[in-house]
């Protein structure tokens, strides 16, 4: 067992560990900064794409192709799984963090993440997320409210 560039103890070869929770502002032209511990663990370039519950995801290289497999299992036939393949994929861009250590987001992001100056960036596990600041803040008090309850559902399943 190895350290990963975090100091987290991981497996060789195992994937990143993204981890943590970081408040940056957006600049008028769409350049966000990405946290340093977090740029080690996603690299030069990397993926986003539109995500679940109004943010963005951002995945390595080595993660995204793990999704892309993922999403090769799902069944063409079903009208959802081809919906929902179109969004994530349509929105997906490569971003290079520049000289600064910021990304470029497409406009198309930021208009469905509805980010405006203040972004809280997360890790979560595989892949970061970019939130509009006031959104965070308003999940984050809504699931505080029911954490316990969650953990509880989640431990049930052998969590």
């Amino acid at each position: 067992m190895g350290y990963g560039r975090l100091g987290i103890a991981r497996k060789a070869g195992e994937d990143p560990m993204l981890m943590g929770e970081y408040q940056h502002n957006m600049d008028g032209k769409g350049r966000l900064i990405i946290p340093a511990k977090l740029r080690t663990e996603l690299g030069d370039t990397f993926i986003v794409t539109r995500g679940l519950d109004g943010c963005v995801f951002g995945y390595p290289k080595p993660a995204w192709e793990a999704v892309q497999e993922q999403m090769q299992q799902l069944p063409l036939a079903k009208k959802n799984a081809r919906a929902f393949m179109r969004f994530f994929y349509s929105a997906a861009a490569e971003v290079t963090v520049d000289k600064q250590g910021r990304i470029n987001l497409p406009q198309s992001l930021i208009s469905y993440a509805k980010l405006d100056k203040a972004c809280r960036i997360i890790g979560v596990n595989e892949r970061i997320e970019i939130w509009d600041e006031a959104t965070w803040q308003e999940m984050t008090s809504n699931i505080a409210d029911s954490f316990e309850e969650i953990a509880e559902d989640l431990f049930d399943f052998g969590l």
